[in-house]
């Protein structure tokens, strides 16, 4: 089985899959939050994804920033 260093793993379930030209966006369920990726359409078309896929979100970011109605953006 391959190794990834990413430790952020959602497993999921996909809802929806929108194929445009070079995207894909795919919904999916993780728990009680929907969560969306913007992907190459090829990798959509390689990875057979549909709607009541099981799938594992891996996410890896430098930052994550979250700014709430109150926030200050000084």
């Amino acid at each position: 089985m391959a190794k990834l260093s990413t430790r952020n793993r959602l497993p999921g379930t996909v809802t929806e899959v929108v194929k445009g030209d070079a995207a894909a966006k795919v919904t999916i369920r993780v728990g009680d939050v929907t969560m969306t990726a913007l992907i190459t359409r090829d990798s959509a078309d390689e990875l057979g994804l549909e709607a009541g896929q099981e799938v594992t979100a891996l996410v890896k970011a430098t930052d994550v920033m979250i700014l709430t109605g109150e926030g200050d953006l000084a």
